[in-house]
Formats: structure tokens, C-alpha cells, sequence
């Protein structure tokens, strides 16, 4: 029986959280995130992180399968993961918007477009595949558990930290992690490529 040590490996934790952070960009959502709340009365934060996290890891462990189903393979796959992730990096280095995001969606605002698409989107489910084939499971594991509590915490304090930013401090945040998006995006296609 493997022991603690040689199944979780904080490096590759780290970089695991590091990337679904940069890719889910919580901080960055913060405007939507308020929209929903004032267009709906309250989030269901509970609700809005359950969803996330089962999309998450259903997409981890099936998301193989889907793609076999459709005759592609994790590096097709991966390589237009890395697309994606310059051109969500794009948007948030240059404040510019390529992906329409429909924050009118019908339904609960806890789930669409809460929970899907905007915290576990197109972005998030490519990469949670590439991390799969970068890391060992137990630590894309933890990652995804460390980013659905940071998810939640957020989502929690949202009106706070709206006031605490300010809209030059949320600014400063979407670039920053713009630029970490755009080395993942190009690590990641130089990797499959």
C-alpha cells in the first residue's frame, strides 16, 4: 500500500491549483457574480460550488471517454485546450471581450451560468484533461478541492471584495492572470505540439 508521501506531491499540487485558478478566474467574475446576485436577490453559493465541483471531476474521469467516443485523442484535445486558454488570456490581458458570455441565461442563476458556464467552462474542462496527463490523480484532485473552497469563499464574500477592489484592483488581477494564462496556454501547446 502507497503511503502518503509518494501519493500527493505539493509541487504538483501547487501547479495544479495555480492553473484551475488562473482558468476558472474566480476574481475576475466578481462583476458577474454581483449581476447575478442583484438580477436574482442571493446566490446560492452552496448550490453554485456542488455543481462546479461534481462537473469538474465527472468531466476528470469521463472526459477521456467522451473524447474516445469522438474519435479524437488527448493531445488533438489538449492542443486546442491551449488555444482556448491564450484566447480567454487574451481577453484579460487586453480587456477585450472574444467569448460571448450570456449572463441572461434562463434558469437558476446559482447553476446557469454560475456553476456552468462561468466557473467550470469550456477552458476549465480542456485543462482539467491536460493536468490528468501532466499529473497523478490524487493531486488533480486536491487541486480542483483547493479551487471549489476558494470558489466558494468568494462567492460568499463577493459584495466584500467588491468594495474592498475597487474596479483598478480587480483591473490589476485580470491582467496579471491573464499573462499566467497565456505561459499555461503556450506551455501547454508546446507540450503537444
Amino acid at each position: 500500500m502507497p503511503d502518503f508521501a509518494s501519493l500527493f506531491s505539493l509541487k504538483q499540487i501547487s501547479s495544479v491549483t495555480l492553473t484551475l485558478f488562473a482558468i476558472i478566474d474566480i476574481l475576475g467574475s466578481i462583476p458577474i457574480i454581483i449581476q447575478i446576485r442583484q438580477r436574482e436577490g442571493r446566490i446560492n453559493s452552496e448550490v453554485a460550488t456542488l455543481v462546479a465541483g461534481v462537473i469538474m471531476v465527472v468531466f476528470l474521469f469521463l472526459g477521456q471517454s467522451i473524447l474516445a467516443l469522438f474519435s479524437v485523442d488527448l493531445a488533438s484535445f489538449a492542443l486546442a485546450g491551449s488555444l482556448i486558454i491564450f484566447f480567454i488570456a487574451l481577453e484579460m490581458v487586453l480587456g477585450v471581450e472574444i467569448f460571448r458570455h450570456n449572463t441572461l441565461a434562463s434558469g437558476t442563476g446559482s447553476i446557469v451560468p454560475l456553476a456552468f458556464p462561468l466557473i467550470v467552462g469550456a477552458g476549465t474542462m480542456t485543462t482539467l484533461l491536460s493536468l490528468r496527463a501532466l499529473y497523478s490523480l490524487p493531486n488533480v484532485l486536491v487541486g480542483i478541492v483547493v479551487n471549489l473552497v476558494f470558489v466558494y469563499l468568494v462567492l460568499k464574500s463577493s459584495a466584500w471584495i467588491e468594495r474592498k477592489l475597487g474596479k483598478a484592483g480587480e483591473d490589476i488581477l485580470r491582467r496579471v492572470f491573464g499573462v499566467i494564462l497565456l505561459a499555461i496556454a503556450i506551455k501547454l501547446f508546446k507540450q503537444n505540439f
